[in-house]
């Protein structure tokens, strides 16, 4: 993989990959709407992949794949991209966007516990304590919305499976060593993940046209396309590059804050004070785990005879 961005580049990057990524998720609700999950799915893992790739070779970089990382980036392809966007694409049609999308960040919780067997990440005290405040502030979200979340117990076990798919799939890259450039990487995780899918689409999907999508649904295909699937994929493994696993995946639970906004001004959900004190909850505990405080500069030596 790229080398990793510094700590403050890393830091940089969360803030439009947040934004992106999370006004995503009313971006999928409205296409999938006019567009059959697979064929969405399909179109987006197919032009996504190729258009990293695309952006890799005009970067001269290679498309090679090394032997003995063929078969880590296949694992990894099939949680981060195959399980994350079946499961999290039917989770959407049964639940509400900006509430799926908070059941589907869950995934720091599993990150966690992945990680600390897997890759000797102990939880430390400032992690545990920002995972705490960033669930609490999930739970702020769930709470209110307990009763319509609880009425499509198959929605949420949907988004709970694409959720530890994107937590096994994140510790995963994080286990294995690449010499592939982050965007060749993404890419191949893209196209090859998404396979089953391409497969998968004129099966299920048999005899769809496009004949209904009106103006917003090929608006919503092309964000995710072009800002979900080229831009955040490829930040997102930026960032699981510089940062320990935990501490990466406790950055994405900004993210539902985001798509409920934005699902609230897209789509007309409602938007209330579980809001506020979610995002208060999430912000505390990002500034916890990433900002920390400077360490006092050591006490000069007295010189002898001073």
């Amino acid at each position: 993989m790229s080398a990793p961005l510094s700590k403050r580049d890393g830091i940089l990057i969360m803030v439009p990959l947040t934004l992106c990524w999370g006004a995503n998720w009313p971006a999928m609700s409205i296409a999938l709407t006019e567009i059959p999950v697979w064929t969405f799915r399909a179109l987006c893992l197919a032009l996504g992949g190729a258009g990293l790739l695309a952006i890799s070779l005009a970067g001269r970089a290679s498309l090679r794949i090394p032997r003995r990382e063929l078969r880590p980036l296949l694992i990894c392809s099939f949680f981060n991209i195959t399980a994350w966007h079946l499961l999290s694409a039917a989770g959407l049609q049964l639940l509400p966007a900006g509430r799926a999308s908070i059941i589907a960040f869950t995934m720091p919780l599993w990150a966690g516990l992945i990680a600390w067997p897997v890759l000797g990440e102990r939880p430390t005290v400032r992690s545990l304590g920002g995972l705490g405040l960033g669930l609490a502030g999930i739970a702020a979200l769930i709470v209110p919305e307990w009763e319509s979340i609880a009425a499509a117990p198959y929605g949420v076990l949907a988004m709970i499976g694409a959720a530890i798919g994107w937590a096994s799939g994140t510790v995963g890259v994080k286990y294995w060593r690449w010499t592939m450039p982050t965007t060749v990487l993404t890419g191949w995780q893209i196209l090859l993940g998404g396979i089953p899918v391409i497969i998968g689409a004129p099966i299920f999907d048999w005899g769809y046209g496009f004949d209904n999508v009106d103006g917003r649904g090929w608006i919503a295909l092309a964000y995710t396309i072009l800002v979900a699937m080229l831009f955040c994929q490829w930040a997102w493994f930026k960032v699981v590059a510089t940062f320990p696993a935990q501490l990466a995946a406790i950055s994405s639970l900004a993210i539902p804050i985001v798509g409920v906004v934005s699902s609230s001004l897209l789509t007309g959900e409602t938007i209330g004070l579980d809001i506020v004190v979610a995002l208060a909850c999430v912000l505390s505990g990002l500034a916890l785990v990433l900002l920390r405080p400077a360490k006092r500069p050591a006490a000069s030596p007295a010189r002898a005879g001073g």
